[in-house]
């Protein structure tokens, strides 16, 4: 499973030329954190690259008050792509994790500067076809494996070192014992499509076999190489 869109941020994969050029086209913002960089179902147009910071990109999901986490963004990522381009409402919302800046560019001025570009035209089709194909991993993984070994997945995913994710407190080398990801346990279940209880209860099974240690908002990795193991379908 892959929470991580970054196989090559959109504006890393720009010349310097062409990165000015974009960037030109819009203006800086900057968002608190648990501000709503975007919202799902809104029409608005514009697309943002992301400066400094992480956001979630969640969606609505059939319990009505949860919210799934498809994803991780941050610096160099570009959002709202989508709706740029289609004309269609917003297809997720995107929330600020910590204090966000963002480099803010219409739909309309993004469209024309990708007609006049074609090299960076394919750089967003590129990155839409490596976030569908993520989206198509997440099903097939929520249909076929436990919420343990989505789990272990997860957390091993988030404590790999960069470029990985946001929560990673020490992220030098491989993943290692020490290694801490920093996310509630709700927030955990969001990004793996369980309940708070049924992570709750993979965590107690976890901490029992001496694979990870649990406090306030953090999960402390004991045993990395357990933790691959479970990821890949050994249940020990």
């Amino acid at each position: 499973m892959g929470l991580l869109g970054d196989e090559l941020a959109f504006a890393r994969a720009l010349t310097v030329q062409e990165n000015e050029s974009v960037m030109a086209l819009g203006i800086r913002k900057r968002y608190p954190a648990d501000a709503h960089l975007l919202a799902e179902g809104d029409r608005s147009r514009h697309v943002l690259i992301v400066l400094q910071g992480w956001a979630t990109v969640s969606v609505s999901t059939d319990r009505g008050a949860t919210r799934l986490i498809l994803g991780l963004r941050g610096p160099g990522e570009l959002l709202g792509e989508m709706a740029a381009l289609d004309s269609h409402p917003r297809s997720a919302t995107v929330r600020a994790l910590g204090p966000v800046e963002v480099q803010l560019i219409p739909g309309d001025a993004f469209r024309r500067f990708l007609a006049l570009h074609p090299r960076v035209s394919g750089l967003v089709i590129r990155q839409l076809t490596f976030r569908l194909r993520s989206a198509d991993q997440e099903r097939s993984a929520l249909a076929s494996l436990t919420v343990l070994q989505r789990l272990a997945s997860r957390l091993a995913e988030l404590s790999r070192p960069e470029p990985a994710g946001p929560y990673a407190t020490s992220r030098v080398g491989p993943l290692h014992t020490g290694t801490v990801v920093h996310l509630a346990q709700d927030e955990l279940a969001a990004t793996v499509g369980a309940t708070r209880e049924a992570v709750a209860k993979a965590l107690r099974l976890l901490r029992a076999q001496h694979i990870v240690r649990t406090g306030n908002r953090m999960v402390e990795i004991l045993d990395p190489a357990l933790l691959a193991l479970l990821a890949d379908g050994h249940q020990g």
